[in-house]
């Protein structure tokens, strides 16, 4: 069996993808800035298979014919915070750009990550319909280079045997520590309340919506990878999808459920949200998920309460062995 590719497989999705090949026997050449791989402890013990420095990946693909089952390709700057749309386009677009053509030219399957922020404040509601796409406004520089590139797909003539992306919602798991401040309200919510202090949810700002009701379509990484691997698999022959439950849930939801996994009463605090997310915050979030359904993906999508319970388990056991305090 031939290789699949894997771009970012150091990051939080891209790592857990990389995993599941590992379990199922699928061979893999794992891509991403090369001193990732060694400095983010919560990815251990795993044989990441032959790894190529991002930067270098162009020139590794034009060195040599490389036969490859497929190429998933996660890698990104995801920071919704960052403001320099130079460096999106070069990392997001750009870069996206590349490899798409070079699965076009040797004719290899290409399933790609794309992102919910795309929808912008959902106007346009978060129904995954094609000809909805070039309408969208994101909010951030982030959603625009995913949207630039999912544009820029949709116009190309030439396209590699099987292709798809992927509108990515808010998703959580092991494996995210490493992203800091864009790390899952699930992780900060289980490090304040491990910590004893309560968990800090954004005030609403809206009328209407009660503070901690702001609400979103959580999904557990282990549901992401699951549809991945069947969007490469089956394959998915072409398209935009959505990759979410199709049920949102409050943010409240999550810190009572956090709180519920760790055994802990509830202690919950509202912050004002910051002035310069505040005009770009997404109130509502909710996938429709009916073309993935009509894909013939079967498998039922995981719970926000059991993948809390799941995660904080991780989470507890990663405390007790690296002796944080209680």
């Amino acid at each position: 069996m031939h290789p699949v590719l894997v771009s970012g497989a150091a990051g939080f999705i891209g790592y857990r993808f990389v995993e599941r090949c590992r379990k199922e026997g699928i061979p893999v050449v794992s891509v991403d800035a090369r001193e990732h791989f060694m400095a983010r402890p919560e990815h251990r013990d795993l044989d990441t298979g032959a790894i190529v420095d991002r930067h270098e990946l162009f020139d590794w693909l034009g060195a040599a014919p490389r036969a490859l089952t497929g190429i998933v390709h996660l890698g990104a700057c995801t920071d919704t915070t960052e403001t320099d749309e130079k460096l999106f386009t070069r990392d997001n677009v750009e870069y996206s750009q590349r490899l798409w053509t070079y699965a076009t030219e040797r004719q290899v399957p290409f399933v790609y990550a794309s992102s919910a922020a795309t929808y912008g404040d959902g106007t346009l509601s978060y129904d995954d319909d094609e000809s909805v796409i070039p309408r969208l406004q994101p909010l951030n520089a982030y959603g625009r280079s995913k949207q630039a590139f999912d544009r820029w797909v949709l116009q190309q003539g030439s396209t590699p045997p099987a292709w798809s992306g992927w509108k990515f919602f808010n998703v959580y798991g092991y494996g995210e520590r490493h992203k800091g401040h864009m790390a899952s309200v699930v992780m900060h919510a289980f490090d304040q309340r491990w910590a004893g202090g309560p968990i800090r949810l954004f005030r609403s700002h809206r009328a209407g919506i009660a503070d901690g009701h702001q609400a979103r379509d959580f999904i557990a990484v282990s549901d992401v990878i699951s549809v991945l691997m069947f969007a490469l698999t089956k394959p998915v022959a072409r398209g935009i999808r959505n990759l979410g439950t199709g049920t949102a849930r409050t943010y409240l939801d999550l810190a009572r459920g956090v709180c519920r996994a760790l055994g802990k009463s509830e202690k919950i605090e509202f912050v004002d949200t910051p002035i310069t997310i505040r005009d770009k915050y997404q109130y509502f979030t909710q996938a429709r998920m009916t073309r993935l359904r009509d894909e013939g993906y079967r498998e039922p999508f995981t719970t926000l309460e059991a993948g809390i319970a799941s995660y904080v388990g991780a989470l507890v056991d990663e405390a007790v062995r690296d002796r944080l305090p209680v």
